[in-house]
């Protein structure tokens, strides 16, 4: 199987961006789409605004592996799959990626990628499970209140991650 995990984490850096602190967004201090909750976490200890503004790729990517991709078990995922759900859990978190999934497979939808889930995603067509997957996350996105504020670019990114999971499909 390919290692997706760099790849993917390239295509979510560049939807993410850089440095963001928008009063609308309950992430609150982002960078890298890491958010300084996430990243005080990692490092155990407080982080200032001045160290949110200065990470780097090799800063949030081990945290990116352990707390999302390693979580939906993205080595166990078809390729392009894979990015759709890694994608989803740094934006809405590791349990609602997986819980969308499990919900499009139909599934029990524990949040838990586990053997009952992949063992379904190998008995559907991955591009199939792509289009689904951002059809159910894009109408949760719809959802939200923030969706006035945020949803113009939220509905591209799910456009874009899914054009690039297909071309990841090969």
């Amino acid at each position: 199987m390919i290692d997706n995990f760099p790849a993917s984490l390239d295509h979510v850096l560049q939807s993410e961006g850089g440095y963001v602190n928008d009063p609308r967004d309950a992430g609150g201090v982002t960078n890298l789409g890491c958010t300084q909750r996430v990243y005080e976490a990692h490092m155990r200890r407080p982080v200032s605004d001045a160290e949110m503004r200065c990470l780097s790729p090799a800063d949030v990517g081990p945290i990116y592996k352990a707390q999302y991709w390693d979580k939906i078990k993205g080595d166990q995922l078809p390729g392009g799959l894979d990015y759709c759900v890694f994608d989803a859990a740094i934006n809405s978190g590791p349990g609602q990626a997986a819980k969308w999934l499990q919900q499009v497979l139909d599934v029990q939808d524990d949040g838990a990628i586990g053997p009952g889930t992949l063992a379904a995603v190998a008995a559907h067509s991955a591009e199939d499970l792509i289009a689904a997957y951002q059809l159910r996350r894009l109408d949760f996105l719809k959802r939200l209140k923030t969706w006035s504020a945020f949803g113009n670019g939220w509905g591209k990114r799910v456009a874009s991650v899914g054009a690039t999971a297909i071309e990841m499909l090969a």
